[in-house]
């Protein structure tokens, strides 16, 4: 009896997780919800600062939709803003991480996020299109 109490007590403090998780729904966040004319094709735009953007593909991953938009300032890139992402905990937690990589590594060849492996390959081809499409 006196194992019952605690086996009992650690048995619903290892069930309380599971209880609180909640799926992705696929669904792209209020901060990745920006318009953008053609959504799954390259594009560009420049400013009359010299600066140009260019949009990569959407990718369709498990948890949902991947999309970035790169800015360019001659041949640097100096912002990245993601267009689309799944509204799921640890991607809000990878993206910062993936911004700040790329812009200090310049290209897609950045190290994958642990714990949002499925976005961060989506982030990746993404932005490779997106690379892609500047020298187009």
């Amino acid at each position: 009896m006196k194992r019952a109490v605690p086996v009992l007590i650690l048995s619903v403090a290892g069930l309380i997780p599971v209880w609180r998780y909640e799926p992705s729904t696929g669904a792209p966040t209020a901060t990745s919800a920006v318009a953008e004319s053609p959504v799954s094709s390259s594009s560009s735009s420049s400013s009359s600062s010299g600066t140009k953007t260019f949009t990569g593909t959407t990718v369709t991953t498990e948890k949902g939709d991947v999309q970035v938009r790169i800015t360019y300032d001659g041949s640097e890139i100096t912002a990245v803003q993601m267009l689309r992402q799944p509204n799921h905990p640890q991607t809000t937690a990878a993206v910062p991480k993936l911004i700040a990589e790329t812009l200090t590594a310049q290209s897609a060849d950045i190290d994958t996020v642990s714990g949002a492996t499925i976005t961060s390959d989506g982030y990746k081809e993404s932005l490779q299109a997106a690379i892609d499409a500047k020298g187009a």
